[in-house]
């Protein structure tokens, strides 16, 4: 157990405010919004990663310094010690930021939580029309 210890410290970190399509690049986002995906979780990043068949380790009391009230990161390993690739698909963060967020929009957690979204967006679009600019 000790001799992992060191070896965590080393891995890259994923804030899931990298791959955000909602954050600005000045807030963090590090990729192109439209391969972005929008809200991502730390547990969804985990999962990817699982999925990629990548190391992970999920830090939960830790928070990105530009929005520290969004709680949690990941460390993904991405290299072995011997230097070759975990998996050989994936050999720098921006190649990882952009399959985890190709990956994100499909996690079956997400799927689930879309459907009644898409309902309840219906009913306020009735009352789009009130409104406007009053004349004097």
């Amino acid at each position: 157990m000790d001799g992992e210890t060191p070896n965590v410290k080393r891995w890259v970190i994923i804030y899931p405010v990298y791959i955000n399509s909602k954050k600005t690049i000045a807030d963090g986002r590090r990729i192109s919004a439209t391969k972005a995906c929008e809200n991502p979780t730390c547990v969804e990043i985990a999962d990817c990663c699982s999925y990629l068949k990548l190391p992970f380790a999920i830090e939960i009391d830790k928070a990105y310094p530009r929005d520290f009230m969004q709680r949690g990161r990941v460390r993904v390993l991405l290299k072995k010690e011997d230097g070759t690739f975990c998996n050989p698909a994936i050999p720098s963060r921006k190649e990882l930021m952009l399959h985890v967020a190709e990956l994100v929009p499909r996690h079956p957690g997400r799927t689930k939580k879309q459907e009644p979204a898409s309902t309840s967006n219906a009913a306020p679009s009735s009352k789009s029309g009130k409104g406007g600019k009053k004349k004097r």
